[in-house]
């Protein structure tokens, strides 16, 4: 249902004033895109990883292994966040491509090239135009 001009001055207002007390939070609330969410996933488990690498390098010189050890595992750890963030931005790619796809019908920007004969096709067509040129 479509909103009265009133409500949607109204609306307006309400995102002006948020945009000028908050304009992190006003960016963060407009993007729709939940790609920009784990693409920010993925940012701060490397930010971990790297953190991880401090670890392990602070313990090895230190000569505390428990501090390495802590480390390994905060770039397990990390690792796995960032592969899980990806893959689910990947599949929400792909699953907006396919809403859009489905709402617009067959893509009509790039005609689809004809059928090519496949390469058995191709040799025995070769194969036969020999045969008749032999037996002239």
């Amino acid at each position: 249902m479509p909103l009265s001009e009133h409500e949607q001055r109204q609306l307006e207002q309400i995102e002006q004033a948020l945009s000028a007390d908050h304009p992190r939070l006003a960016r963060t609330m407009r993007a729709k895109d939940p790609k920009v969410h784990y693409r920010r996933k993925v940012l701060h488990a490397a930010i971990a990883f790297l953190a991880g690498i401090g670890l392990v390098a602070a313990g090895l010189l230190l000569k505390y292994h428990w501090i390495a050890a802590i480390g390994v595992l905060a770039m397990v750890v990390s690792c796995v966040w960032a592969v899980s963030s990806y893959r689910r931005m990947a599949s929400s790619v792909a699953r907006e491509r396919r809403r859009r796809q489905d709402r617009r019908g067959p893509d009509r920007r790039w005609p689809k090239p004809p059928p090519s004969n496949g390469l058995m096709e191709r040799i025995e067509e070769r194969w036969r135009r020999r045969q008749e040129g032999n037996n002239r």
